[in-house]
């Protein structure tokens, strides 16, 4: 008898049907396609995705990292080299160690291949952009940034399946309570014990059946002040400061709008609406002349269409060069700034929800538009001449992303869905009107949010709406309720990045280092969750607490040194 046991044990191991752990397993499923299996399953391929499979890795689970993306680090990685960084001093445990190993690039003289070190401004976004007692670098290169996020693949010797779509029509696949697998659209299906959602979009989050929001809720829901439709409302420098007329003739409404202006009603102050943030690209410019490639003319290119520009500089506009941020060898994070920039107002309302397909149409538009942008401010007459001869100085860096034309391979999604769970972090919590529970991780950033849309005022000029800049006293706490589902909809499934959150509290926390903090966080707890065979809402958070500390996450406004 044990001899025939020892037979089939044997068999199945060649069969690749058994395993004793320790490594992810493969097999071919009933329809001929490959399975795989592993404890925790990770969907995603940026910054908080890449944290949370390392953590996993770390703490001793098989992970399998199954991304959309073919380069890893998503926006961190994608020209978003001017790090939102808050207070510093809240970034802790993998979030810090990729600043710190960013430090440890610059510290190699072959690392500054178009300028001297000693040449770079070292300003960063409210730090310095080195800090050399804290071992840590915030400003970086889109190149430096992947392969750090590689390094860690390779070091921790993850299983990465990239360009894997989810099937959202029909593959989570859920017993009792539980995503059982997931299936993509080339066939291959990885099941799990533990899932974690770290897109930008929330993908599985939906697809699993969790419930969410998109836009912004009104501000009477969660008593906020910041959140639905902030008509009348202009923060930071990114609206109309003087009476622009929309109209293709001036003062002649029967001409109709210029391109890129809504007839829409901007709605009610104050209320909810389904509107989104404005998208971009943060492109990665270099002035070095051997290291400069021209800005390109995009297909379809029609200079009528940034007439209103034209007529923004006609004002007498002269803030174009005040989002060029400086990043090593003479090279920029390129970010919307003014009335009309590079933020595609309006023009991403049905992204979070749209297909594959209509999603590419709309990074597609994005980035023709963005570009016809550049080719117009070099190229047309209605550009003053002193900055249009300061901008034909620079153009997209030819050394990086050098396998999609050197435009940036990650478009800017700075909202799209957020889960709604027992807890929801709003701006009471960001300002400290509200206590949080059992925090995971802090965050720190002002209550940000860019421009939703473009309308025409009862007085008949052009203006934007939704732009929201509110400095934070203090650093604030996340809750652990933040990034876990309502136990009745899923019961193993951790959502990092898309978390519960309302509209204007989400301005803080969609930041980079915040969703690195997140998605480790999210790691531990799924790790503890399956080593106790429990739902991850019946973890115990003292112990959750005491891993997190071990591991170096901050979870508390650090004390002011005496």
């Amino acid at each position: 008898m044990l001899k025939n046991q020892l037979y089939v044990i044997c068999l199945l191991f060649c069969l690749g049907l058994f395993s004793c752990g320790g490594e992810a397993t493969r097999n071919k499923n009933q329809a001929g396609n490959q399975a795989y299996q592993a404890d925790v399953i990770v969907y995603g391929g940026n910054s908080a995705a890449i944290t949370a499979a390392v953590q996993a890795a770390r703490m001793g689970k098989t992970v399998l990292v199954v991304s959309p993306d073919k380069h890893l680090g998503g926006l961190s990685s994608g020209g978003l080299g001017f790090t939102d960084t808050g207070k510093k001093e809240v970034i802790g445990g993998l979030a810090r160690e990729f600043y710190h190993r960013i430090y440890m690039h610059y510290q190699k003289a072959d690392a500054w291949q178009w300028q001297k070190q000693e040449e770079y401004g070292n300003k960063g976004q409210g730090t310095p952009a080195i800090d050399g007692s804290e071992r840590t670098m915030w400003i970086f290169e889109p190149h430096a940034a992947e392969a750090v996020f590689e390094d860690f693949a390779k070091e921790n010797k993850l299983k990465i399946f990239r360009d894997e779509w989810l099937n959202r029509e029909s593959g989570v696949k859920k017993e009792d309570g539980k995503i059982t697998s997931i299936q993509t659209l080339s066939g291959k299906t990885f099941s799990g014990k533990m899932f974690i959602d770290a897109t930008y979009e929330g993908d599985l989050m939906a697809a699993a059946g969790v419930s969410y929001h998109v836009g912004r809720e009104a501000n009477s829901l969660y008593g906020e002040e910041h959140n639905g439709v902030q008509t009348g409302v202009l923060h930071h420098d990114h609206y109309f400061k003087t009476n622009i007329d929309p109209y293709k003739t001036p003062g002649d409404k029967s001409s109709g709008l210029l391109p890129l202006i809504s007839a829409e009603d901007p709605g009610v102050k104050g209320e909810g609406d389904k509107k989104v943030q404005a998208y971009n690209f943060r492109m990665c410019l270099s002035n070095h002349p051997d290291n400069r490639v021209p800005f390109p003319k995009p297909e379809g290119y029609d200079p009528a269409r940034y007439e209103l520009l034209g007529r923004v500089f006609a004002s007498g506009w002269r803030e174009l060069f005040r989002k060029f941020d400086p990043i090593p060898n003479r090279k920029t994070d390129t970010n919307n700034h003014g009335p009309v920039s590079t933020d595609y107002i309006g023009m991403n309302w049905d992204y979070p929800e749209a297909s594959y397909e209509r999603r590419r149409e709309i990074i597609k538009e994005h980035e023709n538009y963005q570009k016809g942008l550049m080719y117009f401010m070099t190229t047309d007459a209605r550009v003053p001449a002193d900055m249009q001869q300061e901008l034909k100085t620079w153009g997209l860096a030819k050394d990086e992303f050098k396998d999609n034309g050197n435009w940036p391979h990650q478009i800017y999604v700075r909202e799209a869905r957020r889960m709604v769970s027992d807890y929801v972090m709003t701006e009471n919590e960001t300002v400290g009107k509200k206590p949080v529970p059992n925090p995971v991780g802090m965050g720190s950033y002002s209550l940000d949010s860019h421009n939703i849309q473009r309308y025409v005022k009862p007085d008949g000029f052009v203006q934007n709406e939704g732009d929201i800049g509110i400095g934070l006293k203090n650093p604030y706490q996340i809750s652990y309720g933040a990034i876990i589902p309502k136990k009745a909809e899923c019961q193993n499934l951790l959502v990092p990045v898309c978390v519960s959150s309302s509209h204007i509290a989400y301005g803080s926390i969609r930041m980079e280092p915040v969703f690195m903090i997140l998605g480790q966080s999210a790691a531990t707890a799924a790790v503890m969750a399956i080593d106790k065979n429990i739902a991850v809402q019946d973890l115990d958070y003292e112990q959750l607490k005491g891993r997190l500390e071990q591991d170096k996450q901050t979870l508390s406004q650090p004390k002011k040194a005496l």
